[in-house]
């Protein structure tokens, strides 16, 4: 691989012309969609391999929709991991060396997952193979947040942070959409049986082959990780840059607390909405299957053309008018939209694509937001260890929150469930400075 031009402490290349920002756009968000499209295929296919890999409970169907919604959850629960320590990849060693490791990870999990055998075959081995690719994945997708992240928004010109921030759920959107679209499409084309016993494991295949596409991608990648100035002593300029591994956690433990405060809601709006709504109106309205991977389609495409406009508005208006409309927005209409998702194909894809909508408020500014938090010296990690812990504790285990909820008899909690949350973020937005006009590292 290619060594990175080095970069000076203002962002551009020493002795070289600045990066191109088209192409620094195309290896974060092409990168990022092959990332986000093998960990939401997990989500969009679980309905067909959860009888393959876990045993159905004494006369109860849910137990294996459980069971996968739980591993779900387990690689969650690595992101805090990734992100703390691929986070510190890219403060040490570079932004792109993080992308690197980040994007083989994701593919060699996705390989696992399709390889992962029946529990009629291995027995315990079928599960613990699930489990221990999910970690990979979470491993993985953790540091990807956290690196993506801020090479999207130092990467930025100025006044364009919050447009280059949309770019990460606009990449997150259509590897969602690879995902949705080749599990429409397999669904499609074979049977309910053939896609149970092996028409699930393609798009686990197809998955390992596109994080090789990214790895491509993403050697063209300028750094954007500040590096000493010309005429200064090397072996110190690199001592001083090397920060140690909780150095995020332990100088800015205020700020480490306001990047959860930002996450919670907007973690358990976007994957109640993005990843659990097909299941949640299948389980809770007998939705059809194939209908509801046609629904999340249709409005994926729909909120990542939403993206850029809301990260455009932002640099106009500020970051916090659009996070406190999110938050109120599903504050107040959480549960009355969810109450409205019926059998029918338009009741669904009304209520998602209204949420899509309030969603905007907090997804097309995330990234620029959370940037914004930190300094560069520990921006990686410092993000990545706060941001992934709250994604695990609200956004992965929503699906296991929701199904259970059901499985318990109240489905109608879940929504007030989601209500709370967003309420709580939303009383942090109201103390959140703005920080739209604001150089990078003020």
């Amino acid at each position: 691989m290619s060594s990175a031009q080095p970069i000076a402490e203002d962002g551009a290349p020493e002795g070289g012309r600045p990066p191109s920002q088209l192409r620094q756009l195309a290896a974060a968000s092409v990168g990022n969609a092959v990332e986000w499209y093998d960990w939401y295929a997990y989500s969009f296919l679980a309905v067909y391999f959860a009888d393959q890999v876990f045993p159905k409970g004494a006369g109860n169907s849910l137990v294996p929709l459980l069971s996968t919604f739980a591993v779900f959850a387990v690689g969650f629960f690595m992101r805090p991991v990734g992100g703390l320590l691929l986070g510190a990849v890219a403060d040490r060693r570079g932004r792109r060396a993080a992308l690197t490791l980040t994007i083989l990870l994701m593919g060699g999990g996705s390989l696992l997952v399709a390889l992962t055998p029946t529990y009629a075959a291995t027995g315990v081995l079928a599960p613990i193979m699930l489990v221990i690719a999910r970690l990979v994945q979470g491993l993985s997708v953790g540091g990807e947040f956290a690196a993506s992240t801020t090479f999207l928004v130092e990467s930025a010109g100025p006044g364009r942070r919050g447009l280059f921030s949309s770019f990460q759920y606009v990449s997150t959107t259509l590897g969602q959409l690879l995902a949705s679209g080749t599990g429409a499409l397999l669904a499609g084309l074979l049977t309910e049986h053939q896609m149970g016993q092996w028409g699930w494991r393609i798009a686990f295949l197809v998955g390992a082959l596109l994080s090789l596409l990214g790895l491509w991608i993403r050697r063209g990648a300028q750094e954007t990780l500040p590096r000493a100035r010309a005429g200064e002593d090397p072996l110190a300029a690199q001592r001083a840059a090397r920060p140690g591994l909780f150095e995020g956690l332990r100088r800015y433990p205020r700020q480490s607390l306001l990047i959860c405060g930002i996450t919670a809601g907007g973690t358990i709006a976007y994957y109640t909405w993005t990843t659990y709504l097909p299941t949640y109106a299948q389980v809770n309205a007998g939705f059809d299957k194939g209908d509801a991977l046609l629904v999340g389609t249709l409005s994926l495409v729909f909120f990542a053309l939403l993206q850029p406009l809301g990260g455009m508005l932002s640099d106009r208006i500020g970051r916090k008018p659009l996070l406190l409309t999110f938050a109120l927005g599903f504050a107040v209409l959480a549960v009355p939209l969810l109450h409205l998702v019926t059998d029918a194909f338009f009741s669904l894809l009304l209520v998602q694509c209204a949420g899509m909508v309030l969603l905007t408020g907090y997804t097309s500014v995330a990234a620029a937001v959370n940037a914004e938090v930190f300094p560069a010296r520990v921006r990686a990690a410092g993000i990545g260890f706060p941001y992934s812990l709250t994604v695990a504790l609200f956004g992965g285990t929503a699906p296991y929150v929701g199904t259970w909820f059901k499985q318990a008899g109240h489905p109608d909690l879940f929504p007030w469930y989601v209500a709370v949350v967003c309420l709580v973020s939303f009383l942090v937005y109201l103390a959140l400075p703005e920080t739209a006009r604001r150089p990078l590292d003020a």
